[in-house]
């Protein structure tokens, strides 16, 4: 085995072809410089310079290992400043998972404002549902969720960081968008009504039954919003979306606010365990917390 300070001398030896000025640019004497290179050679079992009275001159093998000792010094010079970097959350990786319907407004937004903060954090993200962000929190498979409530406060910390809306995606030229109002419960009865999955969209279809429980004509049951809205453009019913999906610019589909809320009704959240030791984490949630100033 060869250590750092005999790679430094066999390339101060390379660069400069001549041991004695290779010796002061190292700051020491010519004899110890060339006992390293002796022991360097004897470690990687061939000669790295051909010596001769005329000089000093690289081997085809020394040329060779040049390339790769100057690779191994720059990633030994870099580690410490990396570790340190990543100690204090500037570099490293958050995996990140995320809903589907998190994308049409929100994540964007953020993952410019994570990259212009912290440019050597590497992002990795997951989509998957809340249910099954909580598993990998858990788990450890991912850092950081952007989930619908509710959460258990025990295992999570939270933050807010989004409400909005929700809308009534209608067909073109539906009777509903010509009550020039917000829209009720009460005007959804007689609707053929396009539902959210109670497995795999549970937090919108808990919210939608909050407020249409009398409504009993559920004609399509999905998991993801653009599939409902591509429902909707084709005549086959009415769809209970949050704002951001109306970002998506499906041809054939209008959007008509429901009213009768104190606050916008539709949260995300981001999620991350409480003991969470990942310090690019608390270094992206800062950019987060910045981010929703």
């Amino acid at each position: 085995m060869y250590s750092l300070d005999q790679l430094r001398g066999f390339v101060a030896v390379a660069e400069e072809l001549h041991f004695g000025r290779a010796a002061a640019r190292l700051n020491m004497t010519q004899p110890p410089l060339s006992r390293q290179i002796q022991k360097l050679e004897k470690a990687i079992g061939v000669l790295l310079f051909d010596r001769d009275n005329r000089g000093v001159a690289l081997t085809a093998a020394g040329t060779a290992f040049l390339a790769d000792a100057l690779k191994l010094l720059e990633l030994a010079d870099a580690a410490p400043s990396l570790a340190r970097r990543i100690s204090a959350g500037s570099a490293g990786a958050v995996r990140i998972g995320f809903t589907a319907a998190s994308t049409f407004g929100l994540l964007g937004a953020l993952l410019n404002e994570i990259s212009a903060a912290l440019p050597d954090v590497d992002i990795d993200l997951r989509e998957m549902v809340t249910k099954d962000q909580t598993s990998a929190l858990i788990n450890g498979d991912i850092d950081l969720g952007l989930a619908r409530p509710p959460f258990d406060d025990e295992l999570f910390d939270s933050r807010l960081l989004f409400r909005e809306p929700i809308m009534v995606a209608v067909p073109s030229g539906h009777p509903l968008t010509l009550l020039n109002r917000k829209l009720t419960a009460e005007d959804l009865h007689g609707e053929s009504l396009i539902m959210h999955s109670p497995t795999q969209a549970r937090y919108f279809y808990d919210l939608v039954i909050s407020l249409v429980s009398s409504h009993r004509t559920f004609v399509h049951t999905v998991s993801q919003i653009l599939t409902m809205i591509f429902l909707v453009a084709a005549g086959r019913g009415v769809a209970l979306v949050p704002q951001s999906a109306t970002v998506l610019g499906v041809e054939g589909v209008e959007y008509v606010e429901l009213g009768g809320f104190e606050v916008d009704p539709v949260e995300l959240h981001a999620i991350w365990m409480r003991n969470s030791r990942n310090p690019a984490l608390h270094r992206v949630l800062e950019a987060i917390n910045d981010q929703g100033d």
